[in-house]
């Protein structure tokens, strides 16, 4: 869903309930396109983050902590000066725009009440941030000429124009004829019902047409719509906005809950609880799904030399695979070399010298066929029996000493394996960091050389990152590790004996370790530890996912082997299949 004018009244809502009444403290500028206002209101402090980023302009209440820079840019330098010490008096969408109007009363230098207006609007690219008093522009976050905009500037000194509206309805005025009347006009037969909604009505982007559309059981492409089916949706939506009522949930992908598709303020009854994570108010889910979308899109950025570096390593195993698959094959007759050398050996007196060929019975046959042997004629029948046999040991030789490389082969794929689907569920630059430093200890990647003059994080080194926990809904303490040295910490070193160790069959993943503190585990803790277990490895899509499982006591470390790789006997195989519901209560439990 877009931040489009159903997400802005439901946030518009929550700051006029919240902020009106409220002092401005302080205003911070800590990116080039973002302002925090930090606003005292009815007892409590409040920050509230305005974004001009063109590609995720919002506004809503933040917790998170951003650096200011050390000189306050010059925009910011003029809020504090307006702003600061100034009361706000309503918050404000006009006409159901991307636009928040915030009015703020203030005393100017001679003490006189005056009112600013600051307006945020949210617009893609062309979103600003706009400080106006008396309709004149005193200053905005980003300035717009006429050479950019030859229809509207937005300069100090120029008078305020509000964005063309582009001729839409306002769906706060919502009426039936009018809509019934839209619905047989000229667009009827060619229009598909969602674009007869977004084209006509301000706000409204067409993920919300399409819920519109969905809570009426109609098509978003349909051309010919039940134009009352329709109204009473859109008419039901509108009633909600007008009372205040939505219902904030984050959208996540059904095979694939480990960061949100998208997100919506009404329309939830349309998705099952396992494709939804639900929250109390708009700014809350905006703040949620903005940091993780901005945290995803860090790490893949950060993660991208090491997927391509493994990958290639990935491919490079599987490409000798199949290179000694070659090798195995061609060796297969190597027994029928053995054989010719000795048949040669038995009839040594019967063959002339200088011969190119010898026939004789195959007495290792059972049907003792006859045999033809090629010979070579400036050799002995014994000298051609000796080279038989140097060729039977040469591959008998490299096929044994193949069996090795097979299986070093196969370890290194199956361990590159784990890497991969390690950085997969790697959601800090810890994570990624640790895994790097794990590859470079196994020499397959070059270690990183530290910067001389790089500072050193608050407090030392940086900590170390620990790994998932998860509590059962009958309170068992659930621990994943999200690359190969969590798993061996986690294993070998966190978990106590009587621990249950948990492990994807033959399938790389995570090691799941049950906290049982010497009691019997239930039912219900293993069955979502093994979820856990199927979730967090290279099957979470799949179904029936085998899990093995077993004391901690009886999982062991081969000397030598590589991070994560563990053997262990006397285990049992669960198959599950991940419930995203249950995932995803477990994750809101960790994460309250």
């Amino acid at each position: 869903m877009a931040f489009d004018g159903i997400m802005i009244a439901a946030i518009v809502a929550e700051l006029a309930e919240t902020l009106v009444g409220g002092r401005i403290d302080k205003v911070a500028q800590p990116e080039a396109d973002e302002i925090v206002l930090h606003v005292r209101s009815k007892g409590c402090n409040h920050k509230l983050l305005l974004s001009a980023d063109a590609s995720v302009p919002r506004l809503h209440f933040t917790a998170s902590q951003r650096e200011n820079p050390l000189a306050a840019p010059m925009f910011c330098m003029l809020l504090r000066k307006h702003l600061q010490g100034g009361r706000v008096i309503a918050i404000l969408q006009p006409d159901f725009e991307r636009i928040v109007h915030l009015h703020i009363e203030t005393l100017n230098e001679m003490g006189d009440l005056t009112q600013k207006l600051l307006i945020v609007e949210i617009m893609g690219k062309y979103s600003n941030i706009i400080l106006v008093e008396g309709g004149i522009v005193l200053d905005s976050i980003k300035h717009v000429s006429y050479g950019q905009s030859s229809v509207r500037q937005i300069l100090p000194g120029r008078p305020y124009h509000a964005a063309p509206s582009q001729n839409k309805r306002n769906p706060m005025l919502l009426e039936r004829a009018d809509f019934i009347a839209l619905c047989a006009g000229i667009e009827s037969g060619t229009t598909p019902a969602q674009k007869l909604i977004f084209h006509n009505y301000t706000g409204i982007s067409p993920f919300s047409a399409d819920l519109i559309c969905a809570l009426a059981g109609i098509e978003p492409n349909d051309t010919n719509p039940d134009a009352e089916r329709l109204f009473t949706a859109f008419e039901g939506v509108v009633n909600h906005i007008r009372n205040d009522d939505f219902t904030p949930f984050a959208l996540y992908a059904a095979a694939n809950a480990l960061a949100p598709q998208g997100f919506g303020v009404f329309g939830r009854n349309l998705y099952d609880d396992e494709h939804v994570r639900d929250f109390d108010s708009a700014s809350e889910l905006a703040e949620f799904y903005y940091a993780a979308r901005a945290n995803s899109s860090r790490i893949q950025q950060k993660s991208q030399d090491l997927r391509r570096h493994v990958q290639n390593l990935i491919e490079r195993c599987v490409k000798k695979a199949q290179v000694h698959d070659n090798t195995l094959t061609d060796a297969a007759d190597r027994d029928a070399l053995k054989t010719l050398g000795e048949l040669i050996t038995a009839n040594i007196h019967t063959i002339p010298q200088g011969a190119k060929m010898f026939v004789t019975t195959n007495y290792y046959d059972p049907d003792m066929p006859d045999i033809s042997i090629a010979l070579d004629p400036a050799k002995t029948p014994a000298e051609n029996a000796q080279l038989y046999f140097a060729k039977y040991n040469k591959q008998k030789r490299a096929v044994a000493a193949l069996s090795e490389q097979i299986a070093q082969n196969l370890e290194e794929l199956q361990y590159l394996e784990g890497v991969r689907e390690a950085l997969n569920i790697s959601n800090d630059e810890a994570d990624l960091a640790q895994i790097r430093e794990e590859l470079a200890a196994e020499g397959f990647i070059k270690r990183a050389k530290p910067l001389q003059n790089k500072k050193q994080p608050r407090g030392g080194q940086r900590a170390k990152p620990k790994p998932l926990h998860y509590i059962s809904t009958d309170g068992f303490d659930i621990f994943v590790g999200k690359n190969n040295a969590q798993n061996d910490e986690l294993t070998l070193r966190f978990a106590d004996q009587q621990d249950i160790w948990m492990h994807t069959k033959n399938i790389p993943g995570s090691h799941v370790i049950l906290r049982t503190d010497g009691n019997t585990p239930s039912n219900t803790a293993l069955e979502q530890a093994a979820m856990l277990a199927a979730y967090y490895s290279k099957a979470r899509g799949s179904s029936l996912v085998p899990v093995d499982y077993c004391p901690r006591k009886q999982v062991k470390k081969p000397g030598g082997a590589k991070p994560g790789m563990v053997i262990y006997d006397g285990h049992q195989t669960a198959y599950v299949t991940p419930d995203e519901a249950v995932i995803a209560a477990l994750q809101a439990d960790k994460l309250s």
